[in-house]
């Protein structure tokens, strides 16, 4: 991951990720996660360049977040409020920042940048460590659209458009996809990979289990609609135990 958030990947992150600033995206994302997190603090792991941290604490929320990628966290630090909220520079496995929280969040499929179940399980085991009795853990990520592959095929696009072509390559025996993303504009190319293992709902569950948490609610957006066997992606919240 180091080497996908490098300088040239931070720097192009906020333009790639557009449509992810959205009102209609964004909005729902902070309504729903300042009503979970109350007076606060919240911890955001992979805050990146602060496009959740910065309208969640723009609400009177205290934020604080870790970030993998120091350009991703400068790009942070160089907005408006950015230099207000404080960011431990290390992986979300194992990295502390200072105090305990009410609430802790991991959005837009970051938990797949954890490319083993190992560091998945110890990123739970992270967030556990730092919320307060009661405190909540919410995920948001896709669910693995295996049912969508046509059989023997290993590829799937996930969005074709005038400047864009997206698509996912599946290794279905180690739990891995790599998403290809093209870019055409004036007549140039720009390609990006990234690399993520894929992880099942219930296997997340399991995952809080291990790190002393229940699964406290699951919707299919952060709009809070029902979660289905239809659904593509989940926001799915877990607790820690009052004590």
């Amino acid at each position: 991951m180091e080497d996908v958030w490098n300088e040239q990947g931070a720097q192009g992150y906020d333009a790639s990720s557009a449509h992810m600033y959205a009102p209609e995206v964004l909005d729902p994302t902070v309504d729903f996660l300042a009503q979970r997190a109350g007076r606060g603090p919240a911890l955001e792991f992979a805050v990146g360049t602060g496009r959740v941290a910065l309208p969640l604490a723009a609400r009177g929320v205290p934020v604080a977040g870790i970030e993998l990628s120091e350009p991703m966290a400068a790009g942070l630090r160089n907005k408006p409020g950015g230099g207000d909220i404080p960011v431990s520079i290390g992986d979300m496995t194992s990295t502390t920042a200072p105090g305990e929280f009410s609430l802790l969040y991991l959005v837009y499929n970051a938990i797949t940048c954890l490319l083993t179940q190992e560091q998945q399980v110890e990123c739970f085991r992270n967030a556990a460590r730092h919320l307060r009795p009661g405190g909540r853990f919410v995920i948001e990520v896709f669910v693995p659209a295996l049912q969508r592959l046509p059989p023997g095929e290993t590829a799937r696009p996930f969005h074709v458009g005038e400047h864009h072509l997206g698509f996912d390559t599946f290794d279905l025996v180690n739990q891995r996809l790599v998403s290809h993303h093209y870019w055409i504009k004036d007549g140039a190319a720009r390609t990006f990979q990234s690399r993520h293992r894929f992880v099942w709902p219930s296997e997340l569950d399991l995952m809080a289990r291990l790190a002393g948490m229940e699964l406290h609610e699951r919707w299919a957006d952060w709009n809070q609609t029902p979660f289905s066997a239809a659904s593509t992606g989940h926001v799915s919240v877990w607790q820690k135990p009052h004590g």
